[in-house]
């Protein structure tokens, strides 16, 4: 892993950091790669049960990094090509396909600023805590671009489609406050308290019935564009395997003993 992005595995939690803090954590070339392979590691990984998406520094993520991004842009004028745009293929759309799609929930610890791709990773993951200093801004159309990082699928499903298109066509700073208002944290704590609190979340999860989390994952994603029956067949389905697990044998026999669980995972 390269230094801008940091990844650690300890007791089924793994810890991404983006670590770009004098940059507030914009996406240069290298860091959209080592995101990129943190983000498919933790999910091939079945010793990872959850996902703790965090940064260093006063920001989450700033988006793309535009003082390279300005240099690539020119390089391809002259060259007539188009290559520069090929990143939204090769790194943020893989970024976001990982994050949301792996079968063990993710935790955005957004400890600042969280703009534009910065804004859909943490819009990717499964549950958002956020530093009460912190803002959101979908920035695109500030720079004459449209929406990536998954942003057109996941704002629209947090907070409507209405206020998407606001916040899309408009760009402006969400406060933390206003983001839990729309829905778009899940929890703000103060500044000081943020790592503590997205790790003793994300712990919690790395220690709950996986298969389980995983699952309702895929029924949230399949029923957000299928019929109601088509949700019941896919929750019939999803349910026969869940009831087949361990950990579902488990948090039974655990119940009816009046004790707390202790999940394998499997």
């Amino acid at each position: 892993m390269s230094d801008s992005v940091l990844y650690e595995v300890s007791g089924g939690l793994a810890t991404i950091t983006i670590n770009r803090p004098d940059a507030m954590n914009a996406m240069n070339t290298e860091a959209k790669v080592a995101l990129r392979d943190a983000a498919r590691a933790a999910a091939d990984d079945d010793a990872v049960r959850a996902v703790l998406l965090t940064a260093t520094g006063r920001a989450f993520c700033v988006g793309q990094d535009l003082k390279e991004h300005i240099g690539s842009l020119m390089a391809d004028r002259e060259a007539g090509s188009g290559q520069t745009m090929t990143t939204v293929k090769e790194h943020y759309n893989p970024i976001v396909r990982a994050l949301a799609g792996m079968p063990k929930p993710v935790v955005a610890g957004v400890n600042g600023v969280a703009a534009g791709a910065g804004f859909g990773f943490a819009l990717a993951a499964d549950y958002r805590v956020v530093a009460d200093n912190a803002k959101f801004n979908t920035s695109f159309a500030g720079v004459a671009l449209t929406a990536d990082s998954g942003v057109s699928w996941t704002l629209p499903r947090v907070i409507g489609p209405g206020r998407a298109a606001d916040l899309l066509l408009f760009p402006r700073n969400i406060s933390a406050q206003e983001a839990y208002d729309l829905g778009i944290a899940n929890k703000v704590v103060p500044a000081a308290e943020l790592a503590e609190e997205a790790a003793r979340v994300a712990r919690t999860l790395a220690e709950g019935p996986t298969l389980a989390y995983g699952a309702l994952k895929q029924s949230l994603a399949y029923a957000s564009g299928h019929t109601l029956d088509e949700a019941l067949d896919k929750e019939d389905e999803l349910q026969a395997k869940a009831g087949q697990s361990e950990d579902h044998t488990i948090a039974v026999r655990a119940f009816i003993a009046k004790e707390k669980p202790t999940y394998l995972g499997r």
